[in-house]
């Protein structure tokens, strides 16, 4: 008899029709918001993207996956922590705000309180958060992913079965360097990178009326390029984009013909798109027994 040999097969990436755990059973996308670094936007971009997708009556869940620095209930005007004993059998029921199921483990701690955790410990939460959190029918949950590429993203990519993923970054190179490595995470837990949003790409001066770059320019557009995935959306800086997460008002409901919201709206589009033809590369290999 032969012996058994093994062979590298390239594969697809993460299309979403694997069958999810119980608790997501009833989802149909899931959308990792991600950059690999933190303060670039990506928390303001995954609120706007959750709230511009159910302006178009569909169903959304918002999961914020950022154990250490959770700051979604803050953005979406629910700071005090909730009362989470609303279950159904074993699993909790996420409320809903303004349209939108939302949870964060800021849900779940007293106020202002840092969580100390280990690794593993962290990873278990998002677990629970995966396995025990009743979201119920969805036609997207879009995941604010926390910075870095340790445990806590590993486990999401690999247990909440990702269908697709959208960088964010700024336009300069520090901050690019960091998403390369996000970008790479994605590409060995195979999921599709659906396209880049670059936020702080630029102030409309109110004197001359004229695009100013203060964080340099062109940093997303190589990115894209580089990914071969479009860029999805150039967000300028607004003070009303920051005063909207301040309030806790997403500025694609407060502000809704601002240049921002504008991008937004064109950036869901798009990733509507990109998750309806199922067209992304391919990324990652697995291994395949054959005799």
């Amino acid at each position: 008899m032969s012996p058994t040999k093994r062979t590298i097969v390239k594969d697809k990436p993460s299309t979403g029709i694997e069958p999810r755990g119980e608790a997501l059973a009833d989802v149909s996308r899931i959308v990792a918001i991600a950059s690999g670094k933190g303060g670039v936007g990506k928390s303001t971009t995954a609120v706007n993207i959750a709230y511009a997708l159910a302006e178009k009556g569909l169903a959304v869940g918002l999961l914020d996956a950022d154990i250490f620095g959770p700051s979604i209930p803050r953005m979406t005007a629910r700071i005090e922590p909730v009362d989470y004993q609303q279950q159904q059998g074993t699993s909790i029921v996420p409320p809903s705000f303004g349209g939108v199921k939302i949870i964060s483990i800021a849900m779940f701690q007293t106020k202002d309180r840092p969580n100390i955790l280990r690794g593993p410990m962290a990873g278990a939460v998002i677990k629970q958060f995966l396995s025990e959190i009743q979201w119920g029918k969805l036609d997207y949950l879009i995941i604010d992913y926390p910075p870095g590429t340790s445990d806590i993203q590993l486990t999401l990519s690999q247990v909440a079965k990702i269908d697709g993923a959208v960088l964010v970054t700024t336009p300069q190179d520090v901050a690019i360097n960091d998403v390369e490595k996000a970008m790479s995470l994605f590409k060995t837990t195979r999921v599709a990178i659906l396209g880049i949003i670059e936020t702080m790409s630029y102030f409309i001066c109110d004197s001359c009326q004229h695009r100013h770059h203060p964080l340099l320019s062109g940093g997303g557009e190589k990115l894209a390029k580089q990914a071969n995935v479009p860029l999805l959306a150039q967000i300028p800086q607004e003070t009303s984009v920051a005063l909207t997460s301040d309030r806790g008002i997403p500025i694609v409901l407060q502000y809704q013909n601002s240049q921002s919201s504008i991008e937004y709206r064109k950036a869901v589009d798009q990733i509507e798109i990109k998750l309806a033809d199922g067209k992304n590369d391919g990324y990652g290999f697995h291994l395949v027994w054959r005799k």
